[in-house]
């Protein structure tokens, strides 16, 4: 009995004594393969291309941006950093200096999108995000607001967003029900909600046309309202029918008696 206990006892330890190898051996494995990622800021391109194949790394230059400290084509950062511990192969992202700012930002305010665009690249810069924003004070499509600002100094990105005016959607109105009304009546309401009258037929004749509608060449199955006349009759049908939503600036047709 003693025997059983003392060899079950050591395979209990030879079974600690593997575990405890493999686990030692999978950490060197794995970290055995780490290296510390080189400090390329401040280098030229080639020489950080070639620390990093070295190193066993790929390196991407990014992005671009201008530097008062750092000169033209040296590179002004990375990811990861350097002495970081990362597996060989890992990729370093970088990004290069464009030295000291050389061009002056451009005041493309009020400006057309277009023509902001035209100005923005003539002057070797990129534009940046383009956002829409209704505007009712403004035409559509012209550049409200710019970042950087007109003549902005110490810009590190060579890119110029723009915010740009888009038409104002029209206002709409829930058609009320004028039946039953006098037609005089509807109309004043029309006029102050920025509508106005279309049609107008009285049941068994209809309506003259008014001179602006004759003018206009408007078919008498479409005569206007006399501008010069208060009509008296009283709404029977109106069309757009009571609840339909309309836009400002819509005609309103109706039938009188």
């Amino acid at each position: 009995m003693k025997s059983f206990f003392r060899f079950l006892l050591l395979m209990l330890v030879l079974l600690v004594v593997a575990l405890v190898s493999a686990l030692t051996a999978m950490r060197f494995a794995i970290h055995g393969r780490e290296v510390e990622v080189p400090n390329l800021v401040g280098k030229s391109p080639s020489e950080a291309r070639r620390l990093a194949d070295a190193g066993g790394f790929d390196m991407v230059v990014e992005r671009q941006y201008y530097s008062a400290a750092v000169p033209e084509g040296k590179i002004l950062s990375q990811v990861p950093p350097a002495r970081t511990l990362v597996r060989r192969g890992w990729q370093i992202r970088v990004a290069a200096s464009l030295g000291p700012q050389r061009v002056q930002i451009p005041a493309v305010l009020g400006q057309s999108e277009r023509a902001a665009e035209m100005n923005i690249r003539r002057r070797g810069l990129d534009v940046g995000t383009i956002a829409m924003m209704p505007s009712r004070g403004a035409a559509a499509d012209v550049v409200l607001s710019q970042s950087p600002p007109p003549n902005a100094s110490g810009v590190s990105a060579p890119k110029i967003s723009l915010l740009v005016a888009q038409p104002a959607a029209a206002q709409a109105y829930v058609m009320p029900s004028f039946i039953g009304q006098p037609l005089a009546n509807a109309r004043l309401v029309l006029q102050n909600a920025g509508l106005h009258v279309g049609s107008v037929d009285q049941l068994g004749a209809a309506i003259p046309p008014s001179p602006e509608a004759a003018a206009s060449g408007t078919p008498a199955a479409a005569a206007q309202v006399p501008t010069n006349v208060q009509p008296t009759g009283i709404v029977a049908s109106q069309n757009p029918a009571p609840g339909t939503k309309v836009l400002a600036g819509s005609a309103v047709n109706f039938d009188v008696r």
